[in-house]
């Protein structure tokens, strides 16, 4: 149930853009004081992911969103208010 409720905002979320998205990681990020290169460094997630994240190049996948929830201790959900 969890997963479907997720995978059901995840995609709404894409519909809206991904930009909400990477607003919400970058509020954090900075709320946190750290650089897109110590999260990178940090969680695996390389650097140019959240460059792709921001211009709409891309959408995170769930894997790396729950490393990024676990990281910042928040919910996954968190990135798709």
């Amino acid at each position: 149930m969890i997963i479907t409720d997720f995978r059901t905002k995840f995609k709404k979320k894409f519909r809206n853009g991904v930009k909400y998205l990477y607003e919400n990681y970058a509020k954090i990020r900075d709320q946190k004081g750290v650089t897109d290169y110590r999260v990178s460094i940090e969680t695996g997630i390389p650097k140019s992911t959240f460059s792709e994240w921001k211009s709409g190049r891309s959408k995170p996948k769930t894997e790396k969103l729950k490393i990024l929830a676990d990281y910042f201790g928040v919910s996954i959900e968190y990135f798709l208010e």
